[in-house]
């Protein structure tokens, strides 16, 4: 059996050899540098393409940001769909005191970023990427962007006081989220990427309160469809935490699909290469056809 950690470098350092990929276009949804979606045009010509909006992982930190999706974006693409990549605000650059790695996210600005994004999308795309179908959006992040499309996928379920709440569902085919950091206490429970849910929260004094608006597992149902693909042997965001979530929804009166791939680690799901990269674009695909 090979080593989980060596496994995992491999399949990161796979994902990551590829070279970006540029947009086809460019939109501000904001004044922030990091307020911006890129518009990748499906390559087959396709007019009333499927809209994905993607976004990205690397645990709410700075350095991880809308670029090394574009592999998977342009995979996307490759297979007919119009796709949306969505860049937000993150964490600082610099550790918190004590600390040793980048802060994991901002806060209220990372969710802030995200909702006035998924705002502005079917707006921005009918200007900027014309091929894609409004009426059919499908909405899929990896990893820790897994975890904010299932929460933009129920702003309509956050309480009333929230600043991101919306009157109504939003105009979903549904949601695919990717190793997602989907049920908070489990992630911390396990420490994914080194405590960043509780640095996203501002930290342990905040967490209880703000997890209320934040957390995927406590804004449930939805009555979206959702599809949580999630391979079996990832270390970085365990499938514990996928489990969790769906218990969770299961709890609350709702089915969220789990898709389970034998012998995938973490970021095989994003990685063009790998053959799990083409059973998420069908998972996709289900939703928007």
């Amino acid at each position: 059996m090979p080593d989980p950690a060596a496994r995992d470098a491999a399949e990161e350092a796979s994902a990551f050899s590829h070279p970006a990929v540029a947009p086809d276009a460019s939109a501000a949804y904001g004044d922030h540098p990091d307020q911006v979606v890129d518009f990748y045009a499906p390559r087959d010509g396709r007019q009333q393409a499927p809209l994905v909006v993607a976004l990205h992982g690397g645990a709410w930190r700075a350095p991880y940001d809308r670029q090394h999706l574009t592999p998977f974006v342009d995979f996307l693409a490759r297979r007919g769909f119009a796709v949306a990549n969505v860049e937000y605000r993150r964490g600082g650059t610099i550790p918190r005191q004590g600390g040793t790695g980048p802060v994991a996210g901002r806060w209220p600005d990372t969710f802030d970023d995200v909702a006035a994004a998924l705002d502005a999308v079917p707006k921005l795309a009918a200007e900027h990427l014309p091929q894609a179908d409004p009426r059919r959006i499908v909405l899929t992040g990896h990893s820790a962007g897994g975890h904010l499309a299932l929460w933009a996928a129920a702003r309509h379920v956050l309480a009333p006081d929230a600043p991101w709440r919306l009157p109504a569902a939003p105009a979903l085919r549904g949601v695919v989220a990717l190793a997602p950091i989907a049920h908070f206490d489990r992630a911390v429970e396990l420490g994914v990427c080194g405590g960043a849910v509780t640095e996203l929260l501002g930290g342990e004094g905040e967490f209880d309160v703000r997890a209320r608006h934040a957390d995927p597992a406590l804004l449930l149902p939805t009555g979206i469809a959702t599809v949580v693909v999630q391979g079996r042997d990832d270390v970085v965001v365990p499938q514990a935490v996928a489990d969790a979530y769906v218990e969770a929804a299961a709890k609350a009166g709702e089915t969220v699909g789990l898709t389970l791939l034998p012998d995938v680690g973490h970021f095989p799901l994003i990685d063009p290469a790998a053959d799990a990269c083409a059973v998420v674009a069908e998972e996709i695909a289900q939703l928007a056809y």
